[in-house]
């Protein structure tokens, strides 16, 4: 058994196999036309921050953007690489944290796509934004979304979900501690020789208000607004779309 305590030390390399109905390319062509739409057109470089095993920064990067992916976990970035190359596309990928982001250039958008904002800390949200705010060129376009406060403490906290693939299986207990939601996760992946191997993994989200959240992009400098998930109910997602003024 694998002891990992790390977020996604034990998903990292099977993140987006299990995660494969989340609408992908339904939600990767949403911020294609959130960008064009903000004017952020063919060949403008972007960073996919919480990019996970890589398919928005690669979805972008097919769409004519000039792409980079950043995640604090070497297991995603593993993967992430492993995805772009098998495809043939030369997409660097980077080991950053977004609270602490320094780029040596300034790109032309930033994206944080499915929930890495839920894992920033309330205490450290603001230095988060302003980060981004910092590293961004004027006028540049920062697109996020959040899980919802409705959705991680009535679906997601004090509940369990699992799922059997054949191949792999997991267990995903879940814990609501006031402004949190406490994860342990149990995987198990089948082997060459048909056992399996065990490994787990804690995450903490953090439940972040969305006027809570317009209010310090605003003190940051940003424009934004606020939308439901991909344009429609803020019932368990909200999307932030922001320019850096």
């Amino acid at each position: 058994m694998k002891n990992c305590n790390a977020p996604y030390s034990a998903l990292g390399g099977i993140f987006e196999y299990l995660n494969d109905d989340c609408g992908y390319e339904e939600w990767s062509q949403y911020l294609i036309d959130k960008l064009r739409g903000l004017g952020v057109l063919d060949g403008a470089q972007g960073l996919d921050i919480g990019c996970g095993n890589g398919y928005f920064t690669r979805a972008l990067y097919a769409a004519g953007y000039d792409m980079k992916g950043m995640d604090i976990s070497p297991e995603m970035l593993t993967k992430a690489v492993e995805l772009s190359r098998a495809k043939g596309l030369k997409i660097d990928y980077i080991s950053g944290d977004i609270v602490k982001l320094k780029l040596n250039y300034k790109p032309d958008f930033i994206v944080a796509v499915n929930d890495c904002v839920n894992y920033i800390e309330k205490t450290a949200l603001k230095r988060a934004f302003k980060a981004v705010y910092g590293n961004l060129k004027k006028g540049g376009a920062f697109i996020f979304d959040i899980s919802s406060e409705r959705k991680l403490k009535h679906i997601i906290g004090d509940n369990l979900f699992g799922e059997d693939r054949g191949d792999i299986s997991y267990l995903w207990f879940n814990s609501l501690k006031d402004d949190r939601v406490e994860m342990d996760i149990t995987v198990f992946t089948r082997r060459s020789d048909g056992l399996y191997e065990r490994a787990e993994e804690s995450q903490t989200q953090y439940i972040h208000g969305e006027t809570e959240i317009l209010s310090l992009l605003k003190e940051v400098g940003f424009e934004a607004v606020s939308e439901g998930d991909r344009g429609l109910s803020k019932e368990n997602r909200i999307n932030f779309i922001c320019r850096k003024l």
